[in-house]
């Protein structure tokens, strides 16, 4: 099922519901709290819209709660919800046998020394070789770009994660109907 499926369903969530679903896309309660009052939706693309200008928005401390629970790129996650995106996510970063991991690791290490965050970037459907290009190319910016590069980036994983948790709505919402 689609996106666009489940906006209904998600327009008719209870709040709370829809705060903890909004939470598995990103760890934010205000960007949950600004996409939940937004309802109805009634269409994808305003669903989108609403939650990538909020996730724009991201506040210092916002940033950092967020980063928290995202994993280093190219090591192994933890247990629980947001693991299991992230290895989703990153599921093209395995190594090759090239050195990638260790490359990978270097660059996250030199990454975290300079800009004291863990780098974080959309890894779906990229490969090793294009993260640890991004992952180099940004080592070269100034802080305030590289806190907007990283912003941009949550909000497209949060994106990303939010357009699969509402298509899962519309399935959920689609099996009650036909059980009925």
């Amino acid at each position: 099922m689609s996106a666009s499926a489940g906006v209904a369903a998600f327009d008719e969530l209870p709040r709370e519901e829809a705060l903890a679903l909004l939470g598995t896309c990103l760890a934010v309660p205000r960007w949950a709290a600004q996409v939940a009052d937004g309802r109805p939706y009634d269409a994808w693309e305003p669903l989108r819209d609403n939650a990538a200008r909020a996730a724009a928005e991201l506040t210092d401390g916002e940033l950092e709660t967020a980063l928290a629970r995202h994993p280093r790129l190219g090591e192994r996650a933890g247990a629980g919800h947001d693991a299991a995106h992230s290895r989703r996510e990153q599921a093209g970063l395995t190594a090759s046998g090239d050195g990638l991991a260790e490359r990978l690791a270097a660059g996250n290490a030199a990454y975290e020394a300079r800009f004291d965050r863990v780098f974080l970037l959309r890894a779906a459907g990229r490969d090793g070789a294009q993260v640890l290009a991004e992952l180099e190319r940004r080592l070269g910016n100034d802080d305030a770009t590289e806190r907007a590069e990283t912003v941009a980036n949550l909000g497209e994983i949060a994106l990303l994660r939010l357009e699969g948790a509402v298509a899962g709505l519309a399935t959920t919402a689609h099996r009650r109907e036909s059980d009925a």
